[in-house]
């Protein structure tokens, strides 16, 4: 009999269709009945030995909340029995529903068992999901925005270090890291059967895009770092193994069942009694050519449109010619983000990496991209690998260590956000910097300064920590003398000026936190929560719904209208 091994993950809804991931632990066929009478199949499919389905369902009542079960060969393998968790439902938006609630964060390290001690506090997911548990019929998310970091491929848990060891030995490169899909597969196990997390994304409805550490730190980084890691004997296993489980466990899911039934990838793995092959030619076929696969994805939620990009594997890294998305990747941005414009309120432009850092932050990472490219005493000169050194030391690899990428970007804002058909606001949202802030930026043209209300929302650790001497760092990085550093810099690398200025607006918040946004016709709030746990509690066993260890609790910290009344 086939066993429901993880999810069921609630991906895609609209107002008639939902799709839902599964894996089994042997070839079946998955069922989805709704208690409305709308019901999916869809055979399995195989990859390494594992066992996939995505379940598209149609014919679902716009404005409706739906309860579900999962069947795997006509057996009922969900909810699971004796679940302490609400029966999961699939909400469909109404044809009159104008208001969205987006939350989002990133960098979420898998959280331990509930009678161990959790090293970096309490998981904002688990107690996200704790608290709608405990109020089902309360506020909840339309969808939740994952900005990279779901699994930590170069950071892994003592259990999975452990396993690890059991199956391999840990002397031989990567190491204590992941090396294969099959340890990959460990990887999303431990982060999706958390019992919490496991119900709630089989009821709130989630989008994916990956960053660094689901292949490994800094990846893409540099030219440089990009041929020094191809020569070593783990990478290439490494990265066709993430890139097949980024496809697996995170991308499949991102896309609409339209989507699906033109994807001739999908169609080739399914029509395959083993899809391994088919699946490792394609992700050697990304890894060697990036421009030639699109991660990148577009959701519409009413009149609110979401940009998911890659800022990863579609980065260009000739020193000469650096770019954060090639010109096939910057072309469907430019054009998802223009197109009919009068039917959106409201864009926002998900991407992993923050495109307002701090001041000195910013500064920094253009000084050191400038230092790179032989600005000061070419390109083999001591200044030159000086950058490069302190490039990957430093993490100096976000929106600003690519200049012309962040220009172009604040070109797009400025053309989208401006017009008779112009949004109420346009968003970036962003997380890795593991905290929070809000910045408001000002175009150095006035000519060129938006209508819409533009905001650079980050939203970082989900379930992390950050050194106390990095906090510091972050903190100084929005001050008046970190500015005139950064000037300094600036002109030593004979840098241009930044088409845009900012100013914080909001932080930086540091801890477990989520923010979300809510989205009204052309209103907008924003809402910052961060997990709280009473004085005087430890993390120890406890309840199942509607608790998490140690009686957390999400706390807003900070709430705010971002659009005039």
């Amino acid at each position: 009999m086939a066993e429901l091994r993880l999810g069921p993950l609630l991906r895609y809804v609209d107002g008639s269709a939902a799709t839902f991931w599964v894996e089994a632990s042997r070839p079946c066929t998955a069922e989805v009945r709704c208690a409305d009478g709308a019901r999916g199949t869809a055979r399995t499919f195989q990859i390494a030995g594992h066992h996939y389905a995505l379940v598209p369902v149609s014919g679902l009542t716009p404005g409706t909340v739906t309860p579900y079960e999962i069947r795997l060969d006509g057996t009922a393998v969900w909810p699971l029995p004796g679940s302490p968790f609400p029966p999961s439902v699939v909400r469909t938006p109404g044809a009159d529903d104008s208001a969205v609630r987006v939350t989002f964060g990133s960098c979420r390290w898998a959280s331990p068992p509930a009678d161990r001690k959790d090293p970096v506090g309490p998981d904002a997911l688990d107690t996200l999901a704790a608290r709608i548990a405990a109020a089902p019929d309360g506020e909840r998310p339309d969808v939740l925005l994952l900005l990279g970091d779901q699994v930590y491929a170069d950071e892994v848990s003592q259990a999975t270090r452990a396993w690890i060891a059991a199956r391999r030995g840990l002397a031989d490169p990567p190491g204590r890291q992941v090396a294969d899909y099959e340890e990959y597969t460990r990887l999303y196990y431990e982060s999706w059967l958390d019992p919490e997390i496991r119900w709630l994304l089989s009821t709130v409805p989630s989008c994916m895009i990956f960053d660094d550490h689901d292949i490994v730190d800094d990846w893409n980084t540099s030219a440089a770092w990009l041929t020094e890691i191809r020569a070593t004997p783990w990478w290439r296993e490494r990265v066709l193994s993430g890139l097949m489980s980024y496809w697996v466990h995170q991308h499949l899911g991102n896309l609409s069942p339209a989507e699906l039934s033109a994807d001739l990838l999908f169609a080739a793995v399914r029509e395959t009694p083993d899809g391994t092959d088919v699946l490792r030619a394609f992700t050697a076929q990304a890894d060697a050519d990036p421009a030639s696969v699109r991660w990148s994805y577009r959701r519409d939620f009413g009149r609110t449109r979401v940009l998911m990009l890659d800022t990863r594997a579609a980065r260009v890294l000739d020193e000469e010619h650096r770019r954060m998305l090639d010109p096939g990747e910057a072309a469907w941005l430019r054009e998802q983000a223009l197109d009919a414009p009068d039917t959106r309120d409201h864009l926002l432009i998900g991407t992993s990496l923050p495109w307002l850092l701090p001041p000195l932050v910013h500064q920094a990472e253009t000084w050191d991209a400038a230092l790179c490219r032989g600005e000061r005493g070419g390109r083999a000169g001591r200044w030159a690998r000086f950058g490069e050194r302190l490039r990957r030391a430093a993490d100096l690899e976000h929106w600003a260590a690519f200049p012309e990428s962040f220009a172009e970007l604040a070109e797009l804002i400025s053309e989208a956000g401006s017009g008779e058909h112009a949004p109420a606001t346009v968003c970036v949202l962003s997380g890795d910097v593991h905290h929070a802030y809000t910045a408001d930026p000002v175009w150095a043209d006035p000519a060129r300064q938006p209508t819409a209300r533009v905001l650079q929302l980050t939203c970082s650790p989900v379930h992390n920590s950050i050194p106390r001497p990095v906090r510091l760092g972050f903190r100084f990085g929005w001050s008046r003398p970190a500015r005139l550093l950064g000037n300094l810099l600036a002109r030593h690398g004979r840098c241009r000026p930044a088409p845009v200025d900012w100013r914080k607006t909001g932080g930086p918040w540091f801890g477990n936190q989520l923010m979300t946004l809510t989205l009204h016709g052309r209103s907008a709030s924003l809402r910052l929560e961060q997990v709280r746990r009473p004085r005087g509690s430890e993390d120890g066993a406890g309840a199942a719904a509607g608790r998490t260890a140690g009686g957390a609790r999400l706390t807003t910290v900070a709430e705010s209208r971002i659009t005039p009344e």
